[in-house]
């Protein structure tokens, strides 16, 4: 009685003898080799790439995410902002770590240098409970002073203002000299100094006391440029303040003070994998040609078992499963290749980068699950359509068509 049902012993001893070396047919063997060499070369530069690309974009998130702060309370009107609001949203939200603040531009002078800065007057016990890197930078400072500022050391650098040394700040506010006015300007000792990682943050971004805003520019006490939200989860949290938030205020997230950069990132990020795919693509056509060679070479063969009862399903299982262990084989040794390289790229220093480009000197990698198993998926459908159009061909081999002509 006739079955359907495919001889699996039958199948894997034919695709066991196909994987041979052919003496007759060296170049079938050769392009078998050169397709799995492909996929495996395809498949390891796609991971170290995205690690790469992973890595950067997380490294620049952990260095602008400090910088920038999780969220960030804006007043769309005078007063919005103010010691009330921040009592409210304390006791809604208990949890998270607030930190008011003043803001003005300013010139910075010392040793014949001149900089533009962005000046934040802070609650300095407030600001280190949520900022590590100013927490670090203040960890030392003596100074008693409310004049006193802490910058970063890009800027200590270019103003040559050590700790300790002062630098004199000229703001925007004029104040009266005889019968005229200049600009306000007053002398700040340098009481710490920060790095960021970011070298435009750190010529950019110097920090103070709220009470020198306060006696300098006659700030209101109690009523704010703004307010600092440390939370861990800002993407989940954003939207329960907002609810809690009056009217005249606003909220941002960091996310959305940097999106175009992120968004860049991340096409750039898609538009590799897509380039990097084709690899794999192009190796895959060395299945096909491999593949349909063996079939063209074995097709005396073919019509053999055919005409000693194999069937189309057996037929089509052979090739089809040598397509795929050609693929999965190189797919396998690309991941393990890859595997080894990010481990090298994290442990030895094999290349450097610019640290005032990217925040840190050595490469940073990092590949995720999510793109390691996208690309299993990509190479994996490459592979099952690779082998699929020559498995049909060999089982729509006609034998009486193969033996006459034999």
């Amino acid at each position: 009685m006739h079955t359907n049902i495919p001889n699996k012993a039958f199948v894997r001893r034919i695709i066991k003898h196909y994987l041979k070396y052919d003496k007759e047919n060296p170049f079938i063997f050769i392009s078998g080799i050169l397709a799995f060499l492909g996929i495996a070369a395809g498949v390891m530069v796609l991971m170290i790439a995205m690690g790469i690309m992973n890595g950067t974009q997380k490294e620049f998130k952990k260095r602008l995410f400090v910088m920038n702060y999780p969220l960030t309370v804006l007043p769309m009107m005078d007063n919005a902002v103010n010691d009330t609001l921040i009592e409210q949203l304390r006791q809604s939200f208990p949890y998270l770590k607030f930190s008011p603040y003043y803001t003005t531009q300013v010139i910075t002078k010392n040793a014949g240098a001149v900089q533009g800065s962005l000046l934040y007057g802070v609650d300095f016990n407030k600001e280190s409970r949520m900022n590590p890197i100013f927490k670090e930078a203040i960890a030392s400072a003596k100074s008693q002073s409310i004049f006193r500022v802490v910058i970063g050391d890009s800027l200590s650098y270019e103003m040559d203002a050590p700790k300790g040394e002062k630098v004199t700040l000229y703001f925007s506010e004029q104040q009266a000299i005889g019968f005229g006015t200049m600009p306000l300007q007053k002398r700040f000792v340098v009481d710490g100094i920060f790095d960021s990682g970011l070298k435009a943050y750190d010529k950019a971004i110097m920090y103070t006391t709220l009470e020198a805003f306060e006696r300098l520019l006659k700030r209101p006490k109690g009523v704010y440029d703004g307010l600092h939200i440390y939370t861990q989860d800002p993407l989940g949290e954003i939207k329960a303040i907002r609810q809690v938030l009056p009217k005249n205020t606003i909220i941002e997230g960091w996310w959305q003070q940097n999106g175009n950069f992120f968004s860049a990132m991340e096409m750039e990020k898609k538009a590799l994998f897509l380039v990097l795919l084709l690899i794999i693509l192009v190796a895959s056509l060395n299945i096909i040609s491999s593949l349909l060679m063996t079939v063209m070479s074995r097709r005396s063969e073919i019509a053999l078992m055919r005409t000693l009862g194999a069937t189309q399903t057996e037929i089509r299982q052979i090739f089809f499963k040598l397509g795929l262990i050609i693929g999965s084989a190189g797919m396998l040794t690309g991941s393990i290749l890859g595997g080894i390289g990010l481990w090298a790229l994290k442990t030895f220093d094999l290349i450097s980068v610019p640290e005032d480009v990217y925040g840190t000197s050595k490469l940073p990698v990092d590949l995720t699950l999510s793109d390691f198993g996208l690309i299993l998926l990509g190479t994996s459908v490459i592979i099952l359509l690779s082998a699929l159009y020559p498995a049909k061909k060999a089982a729509q081999t006609d034998p009486l068509t193969v033996l006459r002509n034999e």
